[in-house]
């Protein structure tokens, strides 16, 4: 007695069936990998532009604030050397006058930075 298993051959059509599934499962993996990969490259290009923008953005707004600050010492130090409450009131009247016209200024920058900003991201995402 020969203790030989008993020969049984997978039929053909079941051999190429199985192939076929396994080349279209690999397949299929490949493009969800490839997907995967270009939505991953996609956010990354956006969260770039985001960060740059945001940056930019916080560089003006810091740039504003240095400016703010400058001109207060400014009108401090000539508030120092008024010689009359007349010459204080006229000196106020005219730091007001000019900071009043300079916000204006800085909200129109500040707009036009953070449009820009908004801008750059939406023009990335579409790119990415």
């Amino acid at each position: 007695m020969t203790d030989q298993m008993p020969k049984f051959e997978i039929p053909e059509a079941v051999r190429e069936f199985t192939e076929k599934s396994v080349d279209q499962a690999k397949k299929a993996f490949d493009d969800f990998i490839n997907a995967t990969h270009g939505a991953i490259a996609k956010v990354e290009k956006t969260s770039t532009a985001s960060q740059a923008s945001a940056a930019e953005l916080q560089k003006t707004v810091l740039e504003l604030a240095e400016e703010n600050v400058a001109a207060a010492f400014d009108h401090a130090q000539k508030l120092t050397k008024a010689k009359s409450v007349q010459e204080l009131v006229e000196l106020q009247n005219a730091f007001l006058k000019t900071r009043m016209a300079a916000i204006g200024e800085q909200t129109r920058v500040v707009s036009e930075s953070a449009q820009k900003a908004a801008s750059a991201v939406a023009e990335t995402a579409k790119k990415a």
